[in-house]
């Protein structure tokens, strides 16, 4: 089928359905409160459908990490069906059915803005919230419903587009969805320029998903990303926030990294290290952040914990020390010069993503201990070890060793420290040339009267 064809939403056509016998998804991998949405809604009297990365990753054999409802229910109907139900959102208008940790997110079929009709049979608030609106071709609210087609041609790509019909268990394809899921191809639905205008957000979530899945990207949509790139600096920073954090906490965060670079988008989330990227010296500090980024895709390919701490911490670095240089060369010492810098660079850093305190707090006590690691006697390192922060800067120090700064010794060091006893740590720590006994204080006499 003509690429322009399969882009154009304004194309009257009936889907391509996909029966039971002629696709892969099975009930056995949907999450039981999945299901239990999907069938309540149908018994209810609505269309009930699995949509988006929950469909695409069972087509893939994948193991989704959620699943999302999309139903002709609106919200306030969504809430009768569901005591454990709450509606949230005011640019989306959504609804959250709560089963203990897990949550069903559960969507109304939408229309394009531009189809925004009175509907009698909702509450004042609700009502009141179906406007939508449009500033600069950029959707600011948008809560128009409208039918399943509808809201296939309004999805950002063909693939995050596909139906699972709890009905009759088929695949509902408007899209041409699963053509691309075999040819392993990212295309967005649509004119790339308007969509990308519509949500410049799309741009990250192509890199993301290309990267993700290992799909090439549609080139109609690389053009679209090269040449609207400048459009993130206008997206609010706390979105930006959530978004990194999905864009280098997904298992492929080196992918993702080397894909953003190439089509230019990282300059426009951290701008200061992409400056600093510029100036490499024998492979540093390009080396450090990529290994920091290959060490948290295999902590989480691992299933281990990943903080959104140690990633700022890593990709603001550089900026931090080469600032931190210069207000030592002012004659301000070490630590001070360390502090003023984080500081300085994360307010800078927020005008582009907004970093909260419970992450930045922790980024400035993983730099601010880095110049603690060079002392090795006495009581210092013993203290260092029971800083609440002490394993987060420990892998930091030991990340900088292994990328090309000359602090190998010191992490074989600090690593055996760990590993010893207490005794054998005490003698680790002894100032060098002393035994480790401390010796008794005599008292001072008091001088003879006269």
């Amino acid at each position: 089928m003509p690429e322009e064809s399969r882009s154009n939403p304004s194309e009257q056509r009936s889907p391509r359905v996909y029966a039971r016998a002629e696709h892969g998804i099975s009930r056995a991998n949907i999450s039981d409160n999945a299901l239990k949405v999907l069938y309540r809604l149908k018994d209810a009297g609505f269309r009930a459908c699995l949509v988006g990365g929950g469909v695409r990753d069972l087509l893939l054999g994948r193991e989704p990490k959620d699943f999302d409802v999309a139903t002709d229910a609106h919200p306030e109907e969504v809430r009768k069906v569901f005591r454990n139900c709450r509606l949230i959102g005011r640019r989306f208008r959504l609804a959250h059915v709560y089963f203990g940790r897990e949550i069903i997110e559960v969507a109304t079929f939408r229309a394009p803005h531009e189809d925004s009709t009175d509907d009698p049979d909702l509450e004042s608030d609700d009502a009141g919230s179906r406007q939508a609106l449009v500033e600069d071709g950029r959707i600011i609210r948008d809560n128009v419903y409208g039918t399943i087609e509808q809201d296939a041609w309004r999805r950002d790509f063909s693939i995050n587009a596909l139906y699972y019909d709890i009905s009759d268990f088929s695949v509902v394809d408007y899209t041409d969805g699963m053509e691309d899921l075999k040819e392993g191809a990212l295309r967005l639905i649509g004119d790339p320029e308007v969509r990308f205008r519509e949500d410049p957000v799309r741009m990250l979530r192509a890199v993301r998903f290309a990267s993700k899945l290992g799909f090439r990207l549609d080139p109609a949509a690389e053009q679209g990303i090269v040449k609207l790139g400048d459009l993130l600096e206008d997206v609010a920073p706390a979105r930006l926030f959530d978004e990194v954090v999905k864009l280098f906490h997904g298992g492929h965060a080196l992918q993702t990294f080397e894909m953003l670079r190439h089509y230019d988008l990282f300059q426009y989330l951290f701008p200061l290290t992409e400056e600093s990227l510029e100036h490499e010296e024998q492979g540093f500090p390009i080396t450090f952040v990529a290994n920091a980024l290959s060490n948290t895709d295999d902590r989480i390919q691992s299933g281990k914990g990943v903080n959104p701490a140690f990633l700022y911490a890593v990709l603001l670095w550089e900026p931090v020390r080469h600032l931190a240089e210069q207000f030592m060369d002012d004659g301000v010492s070490q630590l001070p010069a360390l502090q003023r810098a984080g500081g300085q660079i994360l307010a800078e850093q927020a005008r582009f993503i907004s970093i909260p305190k419970r992450f930045s707090l922790p980024v400035r006590e993983i730099w601010e201990m880095q110049p603690r690691f060079e002392i090795r006697q006495g009581v210092r390192p013993l203290k260092l070890l029971t800083h609440p922060r002490f394993r987060a800067g420990y892998d930091f120090y030991c990340l900088r060793g292994r990328s090309g700064e000359a602090l190998e010794d010191g992490c074989e060091w600090w690593t055996r420290l760990q590993e010893v006893s207490e005794a054998e740590q005490r003698r680790m720590a002894e100032p060098q040339g002393k035994s480790g006994r401390s010796k008794r204080r005599r008292r001072r006499r008091k001088p003879a009267a006269t």
